[in-house]
């Protein structure tokens, strides 16, 4: 029982194992697969001479394409670490903080921008390595005194800072000192340290007299508490990516120096001290 008939008036060509399928219209004979000679009417009755059922056979060929697919062959899948990490962008009005988070996010410039009202807000996802994946969540801090006061909530878990002023206006470079001191008096690392930030001389394809004096720059930035310093241009695109870059590297790098806070890596340390008007609340 079970056997088939050559000569069976609808003997066909049908694939092997792992299949044992009609073939559809039009389709030509494969000679790379094993065939047998089934007879169409006679197929569920010769089935039941193969070895295993049908269904098991398709539910094993599954299993080992799921496997290829999840386990590559059965090599283990490399382990990816993922960062979100807070970055403040933070400087006077109008030095050009706006137009640098856009080129570097959406690689867009543009010469009408409104003033930042409060704070914005922008993600960039970098694939830093094969292991290793940064989301940087970039906050656009507006540069008005009026909103000089909720700056402590918006510093708040930074773990990184992108200072900026505008080259033709030396007012801002003079401004700068203030942003660190404000940055460095709100938000620190766990180990009580400032957390990295990075000059910014932003808008230098505008100046006219030459680029900043490296060696003035350089001494400004250690007295300061700066990382580091690049003179950049939004409209130009120039030294965005590697500004951003040097930073993420020295988030990176804190990160590492921490390990007890591997699992959470934005959890940071604010200023233990509360503001004097939270803790002598009175009606107005």
């Amino acid at each position: 029982m079970g056997r088939v008939s050559a000569s069976c008036d609808s003997v066909r060509w049908l694939p092997g194992f792992p299949q044992y399928l009609p073939p559809r219209p039009g389709q030509k004979r494969d000679k790379k697969v094993v065939r047998k000679k089934v007879c169409k009417r006679c197929l569920r009755v010769a089935g039941a001479e193969l070895p295993g059922s049908l269904l098991a056979q398709r539910g094993e060929q599954q299993a080992r394409r799921a496997g290829r697919m999840a386990g590559g062959g059965g090599a283990a899948v490399p382990e990816c670490r993922e960062h979100l990490f807070k970055v403040l962008v933070i400087g006077e009005l109008g030095v050009g903080k706006t137009s640098i988070i856009k080129r570097y996010v959406h690689q867009l410039f543009s010469q009408h921008y409104r003033a930042t009202i409060g704070v914005d807000f922008a993600l960039k996802v970098i694939n830093w390595d094969s292991k290793t994946l940064v989301r940087l969540q970039l906050w656009d801090i507006a540069g008005q005194e009026r909103f000089g006061n909720m700056t402590r909530v918006y510093y708040k878990e930074a773990v990184g800072a992108l200072v900026v002023f505008d080259v033709t206006r030396g007012s801002t470079f003079e401004a700068v000192s203030k942003w660190k001191h404000d940055l460095d008096s709100k938000v620190l690392l766990p180990n009580g340290s400032p957390i990295p930030a990075v000059l910014l001389a932003n808008k230098c394809d505008q100046r006219k007299d030459g680029s900043q004096n490296p060696s003035q720059m350089d001494q400004f930035c250690r007295e300061g508490g700066f990382i580091g310093w690049f003179e950049t241009s939004a409209k130009d695109n120039i030294n965005i990516d590697e500004a951003t870059r040097f930073l993420v590297e020295n988030i990176l790098a804190n990160c590492k120096s921490f390990p007890n806070e591997e699992n959470d890596v934005s959890r940071l340390k604010l200023d233990p001290d509360p503001l004097k008007a939270d803790s002598k609340s009175q009606c107005c």
